[in-house]
């Protein structure tokens, strides 16, 4: 069995809940800031191992006791740098937080992250105040409260031969593509769903909301 070795990342998008980060920090094993993403643990009275970026957003105050690392390499952005950190730690397992919200065009460019380093990893989680979200690999499957709303999108372009099972809305060997057809707002009636696809990126978001209310 591989070792499990999970990293917690906090970028400079839209913050976390501090009972809802603090839990995923319980079970990790170290916790890097993404550049701004410091200014937010800060706020949450939360110290991460490192904090790694350009540094165009984290604000210094001169008694930090954690690892500072400045990379001002352009070509790469600041979740990148910090997943790459995490390779470097030998981490197996990532669970992103605040990697969506406020600037789309940033929002994009993470979904974007996640596909190149989605291979590198067991698995890569961005965690948000509304959803998980992750690429999932064909066959999936999962169990989750009744009637969580489940969305399935295409990263890419196009996913072909998609056939789901549990879900209000079903596919059997279905397309998804952007502009055309995207599988937004379904809902599981069954204990698990399953889904299956023959080419493609598919993106599965799980809504918190629903499943809080379980």
């Amino acid at each position: 069995m591989k070792p499990y070795k999970k990293a917690i990342i906090l970028c400079n998008g839209f913050p976390p809940l501090k009972p809802q980060l603090i839990e995923a920090l319980t079970d990790s094993d170290f916790f890097i800031a993404a550049d701004g993403g410091a200014n937010i643990a800060r706020e949450l009275q939360l110290q991460p191992d490192v904090v790694i970026g350009d540094m165009d957003s984290f604000v210094e105050t001169g008694d930090e006791s954690f690892k500072i690392i400045n990379d001002p390499d352009q070509e790469t952005n600041d979740l990148e740098k910090a997943l790459s950190h995490a390779q470097s730690k030998k981490a197996t397992d990532v669970i992103v937080f605040g990697a969506t919200g406020y600037r789309l065009d940033h929002t994009l460019k993470n979904l974007s992250v996640m596909k190149q380093f989605d291979s590198q990893f067991n698995s890569i989680l961005f965690r948000d105040r509304f959803a998980d979200i992750f690429l999932i690999q064909s066959s999936f499957s999962q169990e989750f409260p009744m009637h969580t709303a489940i969305s399935l999108f295409p990263l890419s372009g196009r996913v072909e031969g998609i056939t789901t099972k549990g879900l209000k809305y079903n596919l059997n060997n279905g397309i998804m593509e952007n502009g055309v057809r995207d599988g937004s707002s379904n809902l599981s009636i069954e204990k698990k769903v399953e889904i299956q696809f023959k080419k493609g990126d598919l993106l599965l978001f799980v809504n918190h909301k629903n499943i809080e209310k379980t």
